[in-house]
């Protein structure tokens, strides 16, 4: 395999659209050799697949499958930015999880969007992460996730 795309292909994973952004922001900036994206919800054909806070509302489960959309999302800022391949290795993931009172498994959500790089990078995905249980997100989201990559 010699490039990033060719293995999303491998594992049957095709790149949303680009998310659009929800106030004066854009998806992903470059700057030297670092590419920076927004936070990302985990938005499916625009739309956010639930709402609510995690260990009330919405499961760790469902969580965990909503941080890969939302990485899934950064991924395509990061592509439409400098093309996927271009990608030397994931420097760092930021996960924002909003979360019911007592609900402490924020680690476990973002290993959804962590373990997903993995799969797709190989070593190049491993990277320093921070999950951080929040009261609120933007438009009821669930999670949301930022990503740092070096091209």
């Amino acid at each position: 395999m010699s490039t990033w795309s060719a293995r999303l292909e491998e594992l049957g994973i095709e790149l949303p659209g680009v998310a659009a952004p929800l106030a004066a922001y854009v998806p992903a900036t470059q700057s030297g050799s670092w590419v920076f994206t927004s936070g990302q919800l985990p938005f499916v054909d625009g739309k956010l697949p639930a709402t609510g806070k995690v260990g009330a509302e919405v499961s760790p489960e469902e969580a965990k499958e909503y941080s890969a959309t939302c990485i899934l999302n950064a991924l395509a800022a990061v592509d439409a930015l400098v093309g996927i391949d271009s990608i030397k290795r994931v420097v760092k993931v930021v996960g924002f999880v909003a979360s019911a009172e007592g609900f402490t498994g924020q680690p476990g959500v973002i290993n959804g969007a962590s373990e997903l790089l993995g799969e797709i990078f190989g070593d190049a995905g491993r990277h320093a992460r921070s999950a951080v249980g929040v009261s609120e997100l933007p438009i009821g989201a669930p999670v949301e996730i930022e990503l740092i990559v070096e091209v």
